[in-house]
């Protein structure tokens, strides 16, 4: 069974930064950390990246997601899930 995290829940979008699209995270809890370097999918659950680096403040870090698919665009109203299982 797979079971997708929306991470689109959690997470302010912030711009982008060279090949990386930047976001804030809303609310953080320490297991979160597992989907570091985990595929990233839209809502069509189309591959278009993966969580390069989880950085800053513990409470609310930075997310960067690097984009792979260029057919995708990520903005503020991107739906974003990680396949965690």
């Amino acid at each position: 069974m797979q079971t997708w995290f929306k991470i689109y829940e959690i997470l302010s979008y912030v711009g982008k930064s060279k090949k990386n699209e930047i976001f804030r995270a809303r609310k953080w809890k320490k297991d979160f950390e597992t989907i570091m370097k985990k595929p990233v999918f839209n809502e069509d659950y189309e591959k278009i990246g993966f969580i390069n680096d989880i950085f800053g403040p513990i409470t609310s870090p930075f997310i960067s997601i690097r984009v792979t698919s260029s057919n995708h665009e990520i903005n503020s109203n991107v739906k974003l899930y990680v396949k965690i299982k």
